[in-house]
C-alpha cells in the first residue's frame, strides 16, 4: 500500500550548529515513546535524490532530497512524498540497485542478464516477521515479497555493481543472497553464525561480504563470488564478554570496521580483510556502567571519516588514526541513536533515533589529500597480498596498507606531508 501525504513535519530550529534539519512524526501522543516507533534504518538513494526513513509502526516514508526543495516535479518523475505500509515493523531498508563507480566496472549478474537501467529504483524493506518487501519507488507499487528468513531481517545491502543482487542478514543466523531479476526464486544461503547476525556489508569490488554476530561475537568474511566462507576475524580484544553491533567496509575495500560494546565501554576495531590483521582499536569509556552502547557505524564516501551512533549522543565522527573526534553532537540521553547514513556525495549524515525521528547533520568538509586519493584508487583494485611484494619504502607501504594507523591509538599519526618528507 502506498499513499502520498504529510505524515511528518520538518523542523529547522536547533541550538546545535551542526544540525541542519529534523524530521518528526505526527503520530498520536499515545504512541510516542512506545515500542514500535523506533527508526531502525534510514537510507539515501544511490544518486542522492531520495531519502527513505523507517518511521515506526510498519511505515516507511520516502521523500525527495533535499527536503526543502521547491521542485517537486522532475520531468515525468513524481517527486512527491511516498508512504509505504509494510504491515510489520521495519528493521532495515536499502535502495537499489547501486551502480558501480565506473561503467567499466559494471558486472552482469550470474544469469547473464545485464544490469538494469537508471530509470528503475527499488526499495527493499526487511521486516520483523522475516519477510523482505520490494517496492518500486517511482511508481509506489509493491513489486514482490521475498520469503525464507525465519527471524527478524536485520540488514540489507545492494552490492555496488548495478545488478539486481540483494544481500540480507537475519536473526535466524543466516545470510541470504537473492537474485531479484528472478523475483528472488534463486537464493544462496550462507550459514555459519551461531546466533543473531547484527549487520552485514559488501566490499566495493563486490568480492566479499562481512557479517557480525551480536552474541556469538563472530566477524565473518564470505566470498560473494563463490558463496563460501573465507575466515573469521578474531583476536586481541580486551574483553571476554561483549556484543557486536555493526560493520562497514571502507570505500576502497581495504579496511573493515566493526563496532562492539561491553558494559560501560564501546570500541571500534579496524581490520585488514585480506590478512585478518587487526590494524587499530578505538576505545571509549563511560562513567555510568551499562547505560551506553554503539549501534551503527559507516565510512564517509571519501573514506576519510567514520560516523558512529551511540546511546548517549546522536552522532560522532572520527578520523581513523587521530585521537579525539572530528565532530560530535551534544549529549542527549532522551533520544538514543540507532542508525546513521551518509549522503552519497558526503557532507550530510542522517541519524535515526529510538523515538522515531531523523536528524540531518552537517559533516566535516575535509578535502582529501592527494596521498589519500591515490591510496583509495590503488587499493580499490589491489589487495594487501599484491601490495606487500612491491619494492616500496617501508613508510609508503605502511601507508598504502593502512598499517600506519596506531594500535589502540597510543600515538597520533603525523600528517601526510610529514610522512612523505625525506
Amino acid at each position: 500500500m502506498c499513499s502520498t501525504g504529510t505524515n511528518a513535519e520538518l523542523q529547522q530550529t536547533s541550538s546545535d550548529p551542526a544540525l541542519l534539519l529534523e524530521l518528526k512524526t505526527r503520530r498520536p501522543p499515545s504512541l510516542e515513546g512506545r515500542a514500535g516507533c523506533e527508526t531502525w534504518s534510514v537510507d539515501f538513494s544511490p544518486d542522492g535524490a531520495w531519502f527513505a526513513w523507517s518511521m515506526g509502526h510498519g511505515i516507511v516514508w520516502v521523500v525527495a532530497w533535499p527536503l526543502d526543495s521547491e521542485d517537486s516535479q522532475n520531468g515525468e518523475t513524481d517527486r512527491g512524498d511516498k508512504s509505504f505500509s509494510c504491515g510489520h515493523p521495519v528493521w532495515t531498508l536499502a535502495f537499489g540497485p547501486r551502480p558501480p563507480k565506473s561503467a567499466a566496472a559494471a558486472c552482469p549478474d550470474k544469469t547473464g542478464k545485464k544490469s538494469i537501467g537508471n530509470k528503475s529504483l527499488l526499495l527493499a524493506t526487511g521486516l520483523e516477521n522475516g519477510v523482505i518487501k520490494i517496492w518500486n519507488v517511482l511508481t509506489g507499487d509493491a513489486v514482490f515479497d521475498l520469503h525464507g528468513h525465519e527471524g527478524v531481517v536485520r540488514d540489507l545491502v545492494f552490492p555496488q555493481n548495478g545488478t539486481l543482487t540483494l544481500v540480507s542478514s537475519s536473526r535466524d543466523k543466516t545470510l541470504r543472497i537473492w537474485d531479484l531479476a528472478q523475483k528472488g526464486k534463486k537464493v544462496q544461503v550462507l550459514s555459519g553464525h551461531k546466533d543473531w547476525i547484527s549487520s552485514c556489508c559488501v566490499s566495493s569490488d563486490c568480492s566479499m561480504i562481512a557479517s557480525v554476530g551480536r552474541f556469538d561475537r563472530m566477524v565473518c568474511l564470505w566470498s560473494l563470488r563463490s558463496y563460501t566462507f573465507i575466515r573469521n576475524l578474531t583476536g586481541g580484544t580486551h574483553k571476554t564478554l561483549y556484543l557486536l553491533s555493526s560493520c562497514d567496509f571502507s570505500p576502497d575495500g581495504a579496511v573493515l570496521a566493526t563496532a562492539a560494546f561491553s558494559g560501560s565501554s564501546w570500541w571500534i576495531d579496524l581490520w585488514d580483510p585480506y590478512t585478518a590483521e587487526k590494524l587499530a582499536t578505538l576505545v571509549d569509556y563511560f562513567e555510568d556502567y551499562g547505560q551506553n552502547q554503539i549501534s551503527a557505524i559507516q565510512f564517509s564516501p571519501n573514506g576519510l571519516h567514520l560516523a558512529m551512533v551511540t546511546d548517549d549522543r546522536a552522532l560522532r565522527i572520527w578520523e581513523p588514526g587521530q585521537k579525539g573526534m572530528v565532530m560530535q553532537t551534544k549529549v542527549d540521553r532522551d533520544s538514543n541513536g540507532l542508525c546513521c547514513k551518509y549522503h552519497p556525495q558526503g557532507g550530510v549524515v542522517a541519524s535515526g533515533t529510538r523515538d522515531g525521528h531523523v536528524k540531518f547533520w552537517r559533516g566535516p568538509m575535509t578535502v582529501p589529500s592527494l596521498c589519500h586519493l591515490c591510496r583509495s584508487i590503488l587499493r580499490h583494485s589491489v589487495s594487501t597480498h599484491q601490495m606487500e611484494p612491491l619494492p616500496l619504502p617501508k613508510r609508503i607501504l605502511e601507508y598504502l596498507t593502512y598499517r600506519n594507523i596506531p594500535d589502540l591509538l597510543k600515538t597520533c599519526c603525523s600528517s601526510d606531508e610529514e610522512d612523505w618528507e625525506g
